[in-house]
Parts: structure tokens; C-alpha cells; sequence
């Protein structure tokens, strides 16, 4: 206070100073630096989370408000965490990061490089590559989390992603044919910057899924160039076995193939190994 007086005395007399000493008092009764709280609720300021300044204009003595580091940064967050739309996925995988990623195997260092580079390529052609990633390997090896690290990352960017757990999506889809909202739903998920699928291949499939749900949503991205990531425990063949077999107990061939095609023209496929982290 003594330095702010001192700087401002050819600007403030005693009665200058004096009118003012509410604003004064207000001032030095809270703390003028971050006090590093892990939440700026438990902040001990009048405004949480900002911390007060003084300037002088005319001869008097103003007040601001400025955010506080922790203010900041939860804002960031939050700003972050808007711009990732999930549906039915669980809040962990929401909140990982590249760097969180695992590395205790060769194809974990591969994807958490092809990761990186996709967020880099991103930020210096200034626009997203076309193709995304087809993630295949057994249960609980992290797939799903490296689609949670990705569209954090690309959040950063101020780059929207939809991340859908497929299994769900598709229950509410035939959910949704009874209250009206089919297209809706399906042209949300379809038309998004950046589209991840989880866990494909894990649903109950049936034709209608398969061509009028699925294959909508990967037609219109493929011809659009939109980047998609799909995680599944089926590679590329397994996977077309599973899409090609009817609910009557026969076997579409010609139809599950051209979902692969789709597939295929939209995704790089890269096995992921590692040990079983649910366990």
C-alpha cells in the first residue's frame, strides 16, 4: 500500500486519500497474489477467485478485479471440457491426456506418436487431417482412453469432438424412431468435427443399424472428409464377419463390405497391445 501511495503522490493529497480509505480498506483486508487453492470455492477473497487492484484515474482511487491463476485455469478447463460432447462414456476417459498415456509396450509408443502427430499436423495446416484412426486389440488395453487424450488435446484447439460409445448409441437410437428425434440424433453424430467411436463391433447388430444407422453416418463423413476414430476388439476382418451376420441367421456379405469400405477409406488401422488395465 505504501509503495501504490508513493508511486501515485503528485496524483493524491490527504484528502484524496482520505474519501478513499473504504476502498483502501476493502483492498488490504484480501489477498493481492493466488493463494495456489486446488478450487477458487474455497478462495477467502469477497470474489472468488479474483484478486484486487488499485489505479488511480482524476484523483481517485479505483478498484478492479482480476482473475486469480486458479481462475484461469479452471476456465480453461472448462472451456476444454465444452468442447467435447460424450454420450454415454465414462468421465475418466474424458479427462486423459496424450500424456497420460501408458507406454509398456512398442505399439503404445507407436499410437501415442501418431497421436501427437495428428494434434501437430492440426495446429500447422491450421485444419484437420482426413482420416482418423481404427484402434483394434483385446479388452481393457487403453483404447478407449486414447480417445479421451485425443479429443482433449484437440479441445486445446478449440476443435469439437463427439465421442460416442457405440453400443448405447445405438440402444437410444431405436429409442429415438418413437419420440421423433432419429435424425436429429443421427445428423449430430454424423456431422461432427471430429467423430470417435468406441467399442464398435461390441453392439447387438441388426440391418437397419448396420446400414441405415452406421452406414449413414460413415457415407456422409468419407464424402465429406471428416476425421473419424473407431476402437473395437475386432481388426478389419473380424470386423466384417460381425456386420455381414443377420439376425435371421444369414450372412450379408456384399452389405458389411461396403461398411468396410467406408471404414476403411476414413481410418488407418493399428493393433494396440499391452496388459489388461481393468484387472
Amino acid at each position: 500500500m505504501q509503495a501504490f501511495l508513493a508511486q501515485h503522490a503528485q496524483e493524491l493529497n490527504y484528502d484524496n486519500i482520505e474519501r478513499n480509505l473504504p476502498k483502501l480498506d476493502e483492498y488490504i483486508s484480501q489477498s493481492t497474489e493466488c493463494c495456489g487453492c486446488d478450487n477458487t470455492e474455497h478462495c477467502t477473497n469477497y470474489l472468488k477467485g479474483f484478486l484486487p487492484t488499485l489505479r488511480v484515474v482524476r484523483h481517485t482511487i479505483e478498484m478492479d478485479y482480476v482473475r486469480c491463476e486458479q481462475k484461469i485455469r479452471e476456465e480453461e478447463r472448462r472451456d476444454v471440457a465444452n468442447m467435447i460432447a460424450s454420450m454415454h462414456m465414462p468421465k475418466d476417459v474424458l479427462q486423459a491426456t496424450i500424456q497420460d498415456l501408458s507406454i509398456d509396450d512398442e505399439s503404445r509408443v507407436m499410437i501415442a506418436q501418431k497421436a501427437a502427430q495428428f494434434v501437430k499436423t492440426t495446429k500447422e495446416m491450421g485444419q484437420l487431417p482426413s482420416k482418423g484412426f481404427y484402434l483394434y486389440g483385446k479388452f481393457g488395453v487403453g483404447k478407449s482412453f486414447v480417445l479421451g487424450a485425443l479429443a482433449n488435446e484437440l479441445a486445446s484447439l478449440n476443435i469439437r469432438s463427439v465421442v460416442v460409445f457405440v453400443p448405447e448409441f445405438l440402444r437410444e437410437i431405436k429409442n429415438a424412431i418413437g419420440d421423433n428425434t432419429l435424425n436429429e440424433k443421427i445428423d449430430y453424430v454424423k456431422k461432427a468435427p471430429v467423430l470417435m467411436l468406441d467399442d464398435l463391433g461390441a453392439e447387438t447388430m441388426t440391418a437397419w443399424t448396420r446400414d441405415e444407422v452406421l452406414g449413414t453416418i460413415f457415407h456422409y463423413r468419407m464424402a465429406e472428409q471428416l476425421p473419424t476414430f473407431i476402437t473395437s476388439n475386432f481388426n478389419y476382418e473380424e470386423l466384417e464377419h460381425h456386420l455381414a451376420q443377420s439376425q435371421k441367421g444369414g450372412v450379408e456379405i456384399v452389405k458389411a463390405g461396403r461398411i468396410m469400405e467406408r471404414i476403411k477409406a476414413l481410418t488407418v488401422p493399428i493393433e494396440m497391445r499391452g496388459k489388461n488395465r481393468r484387472l
